[in-house]
């Protein structure tokens, strides 16, 4: 009787350092085969270990100055050293019209330039615990300079600031619970009203005069 709009959903997450969004991803793209990752675009250098087209679509600095001339990204940004991060719109257009609900794992900059185009994007960000769990997070990595420490645990208190432009919040506290938070946004997400298409209402004064008839009314 209802019909559901066949297009996916665009669903971006953010949240601070050291919150653990990479594996509540991992964990949904394994558990839901209807979801799929958005792979951003960069011109950084490929790490060891690093896939192209897994981890990231590696191009040129030039090629991806071409791209953002050519209108190709949703979003994009320019970050320390030079290097440009960001998301192609063909990429995410075609797995959406698929039916296939699409992750992009994204900081908050580039999540607020696609919710201003597409308002329809649900906006989720996972957040740690406590600061004090980032801070002990963020050490026991052993991989930054303590400059690099101070400036991740910053910018995680100014991307806190940027919680009340997401539409939800899940504190990962547990990560079974909060994979289980995210799934229920995203079931709950697809029985919104505005996710129908049409409501069929064919022969309705037929089945409401058989109902009438057979109940003797």
């Amino acid at each position: 009787m209802i019909k559901h709009k066949q297009k996916g959903e665009f669903i971006i997450i953010s949240g601070t350092t050291c919150a653990g969004k990479g594996t509540v991803i991992e964990k949904l793209l394994a558990k839901d085969k209807n979801l799929a990752l958005s792979i951003s675009y960069t011109s950084r250098a490929k790490r060891d270990g690093e896939v192209d087209g897994v981890d990231y679509h590696f191009i040129s600095r030039d090629e991806f100055e071409k791209r953002i001339q050519k209108g190709e990204f949703l979003e994009y940004a320019k970050v320390r050293y030079g290097e440009y991060f960001g998301t192609a719109k063909k990429d995410v257009q075609k797995l959406l019209e698929t039916g296939k609900d699409v992750i992009l794992e994204i900081d908050v900059q580039g999540a607020q330039q696609i919710k201003e185009m597409f308002p329809e994007t649900i906006l989720i960000f996972i957040m740690a615990p406590s600061m004090n769990e980032v801070k002990r997070r963020i050490k026991a990595r052993g991989k930054e300079t303590k400059e690099q420490i101070l400036d991740r645990f910053i910018t995680a208190y100014r991307e806190i600031n940027e919680i009340p432009k997401y539409n939800y919040v899940v504190v990962n506290d547990n990560l079974d619970e909060a994979v289980k938070k995210v799934e229920a946004i995203l079931i709950s997400e697809k029985c919104r009203v505005d996710r129908i298409e049409e409501i069929d209402v064919e022969n309705q004064e037929e089945f409401i005069h058989e109902f009438i008839m057979e109940n003797d009314l």
